[in-house]
């Protein structure tokens, strides 16, 4: 089976039947959104891998979902739309959409372009777990969970606690941090590392772990 997860945001019935039989049925766990009322609160609960999205939705446009996506994480998002105009492909993009695909689609090429995006992001090809102090660190999808609360994290933030996870019970200096991010491709100087530390440090509360990271004066965090 495969370890994947993906939501499909479709309020066509039909097509939603279709996509749902069509993942099942090449081993995904598919959640298919019914409830379109709050549909970021089902994204955390969930913890999709890799969305599928429609433009045309009730309520919020898939654009404007897409946003709110990305606002929270870097998971994959995948437009599939009736709508072939430039300005929607062009919208898709700037928005933060990694394909664009027009309906009707070809399922093969539908699961194709699905398997190599997840691909390019998840690495690891499977769900490595990290742990330290009864908290799990999720890499492939992009959590970290304590006592059953989870919380989701952006790139930044999973690469950062992954290096401290990594070295956890020792100082990891602050400019260590920055070149294993900058050699991970992920852009960031020091004043960028401490924004990334404070949000962390909010998620990490949210699930009851405060005081996980600590700070050395001086000399950098240790958890």
């Amino acid at each position: 089976m495969n370890a994947y997860r993906i939501m499909i945001i479709e309020d066509d019935v039909t097509i939603q039947t279709q996509l749902k039989t069509l993942f099942t049925g090449n081993g995904y766990e598919v959640c298919a959104v019914t409830d379109f009322s709050e549909i970021i609160g089902q994204v955390k609960a969930f913890l999709p891998h890799l969305v599928l999205l429609d433009i045309r939705l009730p309520g919020n446009s898939g654009f404007d979902l897409c946003s709110q996506i990305r606002a929270i994480s870097d998971l994959p998002i995948v437009f599939v739309t009736g709508s072939n105009t430039d300005m929607d492909e062009l919208n898709s993009i700037m928005l933060g959409g990694d394909a664009f695909i027009i309906k009707p689609y070809n399922p093969a090429i539908l699961l194709a372009r699905i398997a190599s995006l997840l691909r390019r992001a998840y690495p690891s090809g499977k769900e490595d777990v990290l742990v330290w102090k009864e908290a799990a660190l999720h890499l492939a999808s992009s959590s970290i969970e304590y006592h059953g609360q989870k919380a989701e994290l952006t790139k930044n933030e999973l690469k950062i606690l992954c290096y401290l996870f990594q070295h956890a019970g020792t100082i990891c200096a602050r400019n260590d941090i920055v070149d294993f991010l900058w050699d991970n491709r992920l852009y960031i100087d020091d004043n960028a590392l401490s924004v990334n530390m404070t949000r962390i440090r909010g998620k990490l509360e949210t699930i009851g772990l405060t005081g996980f990271i600590r700070t050395k004066h001086r000399q950098g965090y240790i958890v």
